[in-house]
């Protein structure tokens, strides 16, 4: 997609006409850094980089004036600090990410059922039904732009278009805090102009493909025919980028209400051998991950292990529980019985807990004797408790012990979360 500095903002004046761009993809800008902005507004207007404090940590986030500098997640922290020396750098919050996350796409579901969700920060909306009560589609942006900002205090952009891949790539032009509406009949008008590396779906690889064959613009991948683009980036892709070029995205928005997954796992600053320190981190997991099974409305049927060694051999170890759960005892109880079982191991690098299978709450059917009912009554309490006073009020007693310096990841929802970064 292109730079995501801001440096190629692009934005609609209110005279545009907008009747046939009724799919929106609307995109929290910089989310996670904004995030950690809200208590520290001081930093607003210098870079900031969302990392762990340890020497093995990435960026998680960078805030726009840190992208300047060619700061982007993903990267060394120890890079970005050469890139940008100056910046600072804030460490991330999961659980905040979480909760402003609910708040916005609530703000979403209040607009339109056809909400669909495809990250912890983003997601398209049709909006073609909610025209008569609401305005239209630009109209509704600035609706929805405007409750945001008010009720999270965060900023989004908003792309606005005919089609799902276009409405995209015109929130990515519109950031920071901006709407881009591109109507139908200025599809190819949008596309054309612009570098083929922005086009949904190619690739470093793919673009380096193409424009080392001279194919530099969108416009030049759409003149090209369809035999020799798929020579150079195979039959089903070439399909693919063809018909994009030419403005051809058949999808519809898609309600997509089950998630795959719901995890956590920490890289530890040091390797670790001590068998008590991790499973006092398994157990801090298993309460974080159940949190959010809670929060979310789920229950899963699966709980898995990860474990990565010094010398990077990644394993991972499942067990399939005979009723679903929420309750972070029994998610703590089968992952630590499946650490136990391994038997000896090697310095641990990195460790992780996952819950997979997921289902409604609702659809939970509990035995008529739930061994699980005192469990389920104390941490619902804690949960109450932790609504009014923050979770670190409470937690299980055996995590008041030393901490172990740790670089913490959250995995949330499936790959099509882990796939993506922070707009």
């Amino acid at each position: 997609m292109g730079r995501q500095d801001g440096s190629n903002r692009d934005v609609s004046d209110s005279s545009v006409d907008d009747s046939t761009a009724t799919i929106l993809h609307i995109d929290l800008d910089a989310f996670f850094a904004s995030v950690e902005l809200l208590d520290r507004p001081e930093l607003v207007h210098r870079p900031v980089i969302v990392a762990g404090n340890s020497a093995r940590s990435v960026v998680t986030a960078a805030n726009y004036p840190a992208r300047k500098f060619g700061v982007r997640s993903a990267i060394p922290l120890s890079q970005a600090l050469r890139l940008c020396p100056h910046a600072v750098v804030l460490e991330p919050h999961r659980e905040k990410y979480l909760q402003y996350s609910l708040e916005v796409m609530a703000i979403f579901d209040d607009v339109t059922p056809l909400v669909e969700r495809i990250g912890i920060d983003e997601a398209f909306l049709d909006v073609s039904g909610a025209r008569s009560l609401l305005g239209s589609p630009a109209e509704i942006a600035r609706m929805i732009r405007a409750r945001v900002f008010t009720e999270t205090r965060l900023t989004c952009s908003v792309g606005a278009a005919a089609y799902k891949f276009v409405a995209k790539m015109a929130s990515g032009r519109a950031k920071p805090d901006g709407v881009l509406v591109v109507p139908a009949e200025n599809t190819l008008a949008f596309l054309h102009p612009l570098p083929v590396s922005q086009l949904w779906g190619v690739g470093a690889t793919t673009g380096e493909a193409l424009v080392s064959r001279g194919v530099r613009t969108i416009g030049d991948l759409a003149a090209l025919p369809l035999a020799t683009l798929q020579k150079i980036v195979g039959e089903a892709s070439g399909a693919k980028l063809s018909a994009l070029a030419h403005g051809i995205d058949p999808r519809v928005v898609t309600v997509i209400n089950d998630e795959k997954s719901v995890g956590h796992e920490v890289t530890f600053e040091v390797d670790i051998t001590d068998a008590d320190v991790l499973r006092r981190e398994l157990l801090r997991q298993a309460d974080a991950v159940a949190v959010r099974l809670r929060r979310g409305g789920f229950v899963g049927r699966t709980v898995v292990l990860k474990l990565r060694y010094s010398n990077f051999t990644t394993i991972t170890r499942s067990r399939t529980l005979s009723e679903p759960t929420d309750l972070g005892r029994r998610i703590f109880e089968e992952v630590r019985s499946i650490y136990d079982t391994l038997g000896a191991h090697d310095r641990v690098r990195l460790i992780g807990v996952r819950v997979e299978h997921l289902e409604p709450t609702g659809g939970q059917r509990l035995s008529l004797w739930d061994d699980d009912d005192h469990w389920r009554e104390a941490e619902r309490t804690i949960d109450g408790v932790a609504e009014k006073f923050g979770r670190a009020f409470l937690r299980p007693a055996s995590l008041l012990g030393p901490s172990t310096n740790r670089v913490q990841r959250g995995e949330v929802g499936d790959a099509r979360r882990r796939a993506r970064g922070d707009g």
